[in-house]
């Protein structure tokens, strides 16, 4: 390579970054957070939770975390750990659980234990409910190695957890 040809492509590069470092806007508008937030439906008919009517901003003044754990304080070990573990567990309940959770599943660990909660519809027999719980239960302690316990509340309709409409 010659000496003209390294001379400009460093040229073109302090002209790129020359224009590279105007292309990045920072303005009010784009400080404006929207996470966790949900759209009010021209009829008002989208049903929310106590969990989703409340606002991210308010976890730990009017709602909960939906992790218990002292892994992720500093100094804690296996932060990361525990995160993919609860990945896990949520998965793996939204697909043993199909379509029977209302709320958000709660997991919360004190020592070697975990502990599981959230609402669930009455829509199977108690039966298939005891067999599911069971299931859950051997599964999770076997996987994580550590005692599992699920803590689970029924409600008959749907409409029992609503909390507002938006």
């Amino acid at each position: 390579m010659s000496i003209n040809n390294i001379k400009q492509s460093l040229f073109k590069l302090s002209q790129f970054q020359q224009h590279t470092k105007y292309a990045i806007h920072t303005t009010a508008a784009c400080h404006k957070s929207q996470a966790g937030r949900y759209r009010i439906t021209p009829k008002k008919d989208f049903p929310l939770t106590y969990e989703m009517a409340n606002p991210p901003h308010q976890i730990a003044h009017r709602k909960s975390w939906n992790s218990w754990n002292t892994s992720s304080t500093e100094g804690g070990l296996r932060t990361s750990e525990t995160a993919v573990e609860d990945m896990f567990i949520r998965k793996f309940m939204k697909g043993t659980w199909h379509g029977l959770f209302m709320s958000e599943i709660i997991i919360k660990r004190q020592h070697n234990m975990i502990r599981i909660a959230g609402i669930v519809l009455q829509s199977i027999s108690s039966r298939k409910m005891y067999f599911l719980i069971g299931y859950t239960e051997e599964l999770l302690s076997f996987w994580l190695q550590c005692p599992t316990k699920l803590e689970l509340q029924t409600v008959s309709d749907k409409k029992d957890v609503v909390f507002k409409y938006i």
